[in-house]
């Protein structure tokens, strides 16, 4: 029978209680399986903290429903949908311009040290770009101070340091830096998927009900990172966004003409169609529509 990784569990309360800030910790609560892991992590811990999810307005019904029976997560609302925000924005969301991501996914937390389920072991980017506390802003200021105190440290594509070490170097750099920049505590980043199933086993947390429907990953439904493959059964699954989406990029077409964008599609089932089939990564969706013959 599988058993809970112990020392990974002492590790991650010791990571948590290391860097705990006088005001409490900002735990970011998805509905996957890994913000259920560092939910019960902290718990454990005895650290101050407060689960939040921030509603993106395309989280399957079955996510919305698992995070609303949770009754130590707070639930936060956007000022504008992701329907409203495509209008807006005058263009669908894409993986060069994910906008969503920081309006919807990322907001809220600011000031505070943020705790993450973030992983290496679900992409080379975050095996690259993450480690066990990311500081993220004022490059400049941060790095003579991780260097008059001898902090051991990495550099991120986007001018953030990586730290890997819970020293009293890297606690100070973290106290120097939460109050002014973005932080974010990644307890669990050095755990494998049987590390993270095998503890919610043993703590009997069955987590978000799609992992037992075939999901993999949990995520906003339509999500460009995910490739057409998955957008497109996704959609077949909810019907419903999918009819979301087009009307939202219907009024996308009619504000991008009143201001005075190319607007080459006649209508938003043509985006929508185009968007899935495409999914334009490489350059911005005015280059697409300027260049498109």
């Amino acid at each position: 029978m599988l058993r809970v990784n112990l020392e990974l569990e002492r590790k991650a309360i010791e990571r948590l209680k290391a860097f705990e800030p006088e005001d409490g910790y900002y735990l970011c609560y998805s509905g996957g399986k890994d913000s259920d892991v560092i939910k019960i992590l902290a718990h454990l811990a005895g650290v101050k903290f407060e689960a939040v999810h921030n509603l993106t307005t395309v989280d399957a019904p079955e996510t919305v429903n698992y995070i609303r029976s949770q009754s130590d997560v707070r639930i936060d609302y956007p000022e504008l949908s992701m329907w409203r925000l495509i209008e807006k924005k005058l263009m669908p969301p894409t993986r060069l311009m994910r906008y969503c991501c920081s309006e919807l996914k990322e907001r809220g937390g600011k000031g505070k040290v943020k705790i993450t389920g973030v992983r290496w072991d679900e992409s080379n980017n975050r095996k690259e770009n993450r480690g066990l506390v990311n500081i993220i802003g004022k490059p400049k200021t941060m790095l003579r101070f991780a260097d008059e105190n001898n902090v051991n440290y990495g550099l991120t594509k986007q001018n953030g340091l990586i730290l890997n070490y819970d020293d009293d170097a890297s606690r100070r750099m973290v106290e120097h830096c939460y109050r002014t920049t973005s932080t974010m505590v990644n307890p669990i980043i050095d755990w494998k998927d049987d590390d993270v199933w095998q503890f919610l086993r043993h703590y009997d947390c069955r987590s978000n009900p799609l992992y037992y429907c075939g999901f993999c990953r949990i995520g906003c439904i339509g999500c460009p990172l995910s490739g057409s493959k998955r957008m497109k059964i996704e959609f077949e699954l909810y019907p419903k966004y999918k009819e979301n989406y087009i009307r939202a990029f219907d009024r996308m077409l009619i504000a991008r003409e009143k201001a005075g964008k190319p607007t080459q599609w006649q209508s938003g089932e043509e985006v929508f169609y185009f968007w899935i089939q495409e999914n334009p990564n490489q350059i911005t969706f005015d280059e697409l529509l300027n260049n498109r013959s």
